[in-house]
């Protein structure tokens, strides 16, 4: 398991889509800067959808023009639809994502359509994206379960993975959206869909609610999948799963790939740092287990070297 593992920071965009407290388009932007500054060089900086619907992205197009000095990064946005697709061109959006989820009852929550209209809606942005040489990264939430359908089957998750990468997704990332897979689910949902898309081109995406994140992502890392979507801090949730918390902190998961000889070119202390001062905007501390401890060690270092 010692193979280079690629993680991409979903802070900017799936953390902070679903807090409350509104961050300012140059907060944001300093926060992207500084997650590339620690070593993340893969991050998805916003979502060009409704911001009725969620209005933490608005400005998203303001945000993706703002990190244009950044160099050595590559910056994703989600796009629901054409409509979408070309705002995000227009601000400049060099690699795009679309999502789909692996049950009817949360497709019809979250973008209020089946999941085969929402694979209509996806074929003329993927048609696009190709002609005009843009990368697009497909997402499918609740592989391993849905607050309204309850247990999903991995067949209903492989054949949605199989549907978008025939579609011409480069990447398929796998979503426990509402954080209740465990490492068997896992392995088991995995297998399925790395029956026909090579597991080098599958990403995880797993919530941490029930604090088995870490667990299955080693689990999938087993299988051979060696991509990992995490948010500093483990900002977010899921607005339509209630009690669901955010991605897996990425600080947890730099700590466990570095402990087990994995290198992720990370910096742990300008990661902090980054964590923190998002933290600070968002009025609340890092739900990251190791945030915690290395603030608290940071904290008990700090009063002893002030100490006569």
């Amino acid at each position: 398991m010692s193979d280079p593992v690629r993680i991409i920071e979903m802070g900017p965009r799936d953390g902070l889509q679903n807090e409350k407290t509104p961050v300012s388009v140059e907060a944001r932007i300093a926060f992207i800067e500084a997650l590339v500054g620690a070593g993340l060089h893969t991050v998805e900086v916003g979502a060009f959808v409704s911001p009725k619907a969620i209005p933490q992205m608005a400005s998203s197009d303001a945000v993706l023009r703002g990190v244009r000095h950044v160099r050595g990064a590559e910056f994703h946005v989600l796009v629901p639809n054409e409509k979408g697709y070309d705002a995000a061109r227009a601000a400049g959006a060099k690699v795009v994502s679309v999502f789909a989820a692996a049950s009817e009852g949360f497709s019809r929550a979250n973008i209020n359509c089946t999941v085969a209209e929402s694979i209509e809606r996806f074929k003329p942005v993927l048609a696009r994206a190709k002609a005009d040489g843009v990368p697009v990264r497909g997402y499918i939430s609740c592989v391993l379960g849905c607050p309204f359908d309850g247990e999903i089957k991995p067949k209903a998750v492989a054949d949605l993975a199989e549907v978008l990468w025939g579609l011409g997704c480069y990447e398929i990332s796998l979503g426990d959206t509402i954080g209740v897979g465990t490492p068997a689910k896992a392995k088991e949902m995995l297998r399925a869909v790395a029956a026909n898309i090579p597991a080098t081109r599958l990403a995880m995406h797993f919530h941490d609610t029930y604090g088995q994140a870490l667990a299955n992502l080693y689990a999938g890392m087993e299988e051979g999948v060696r991509v990992i979507d995490a948010a500093a801090g483990g900002l977010g949730g899921c607005p339509y799963a209630p009690g669901a918390t955010g991605n897996v902190a990425t600080e947890d998961v730099v700590y466990m790939l570095e402990g087990m000889g994995v290198r992720t070119g990370v910096d742990m202390d300008k990661l902090l740092a980054a964590t923190n001062e998002m933290s600070k905007l968002l009025g609340k501390p890092p739900v990251s287990r190791v945030a915690s401890a290395l603030n608290a060690k940071k904290k008990r270092a700090a009063s002893l070297g002030s100490m006569p």
